[in-house]
């Protein structure tokens, strides 16, 4: 709990899609993430996806999305992860619907203090985007 700003925690990361239909499809089906709100119109439509415990994904429809050179990326998130009971559930999902594998799932000792014993997966999303797929064991 956030005792500095009450009430304060994790409420959604914003994703530039460039194939909105295809990334909406990929977690509301592959992942299960229902959408919750969506607004606008085509080529600028958006959409709120919610991770099962009212964490979110915002969704936005960008044509022009492409990569950006080295120095644009600076200061920007370079995942994020999902906590799930299953990590090796929701990686099989994920590859099964089209994501790209980036780490496999495996058990790691996070040496923070006390140890913190978990089992993680990585992948890449449909536009590249790295999810992490974090299990607490």
């Amino acid at each position: 709990m956030n005792t500095t700003i009450p009430g304060l925690g994790f409420h959604h990361i914003a994703l530039r899609a460039s194939d909105f239909d295809r990334s909406v499809a990929f977690y509301r089906d592959a992942l299960g993430c229902p959408v919750v709100a969506a607004w606008g119109e085509a080529p600028r439509r958006v959409a709120m996806v919610d991770l099962g415990d009212d964490g979110r994904i915002e969704i936005f429809e960008s044509p022009y999305c492409g990569k950006r050179i080295a120095a644009e990326f600076l200061g920007e998130w370079f995942h994020f992860a999902m906590r799930t009971e299953n990590a090796d559930l929701a990686y099989s999902r994920a590859l099964e619907a089209g994501a790209s594998s980036v780490t496999p799932p495996k058990d790691v000792d996070i040496q923070s203090d006390p140890v913190m014993p978990v089992r993680i997966a990585f992948v890449g999303g449909p536009d590249g985007e790295v999810i992490e797929f974090f299990q607490l064991r």
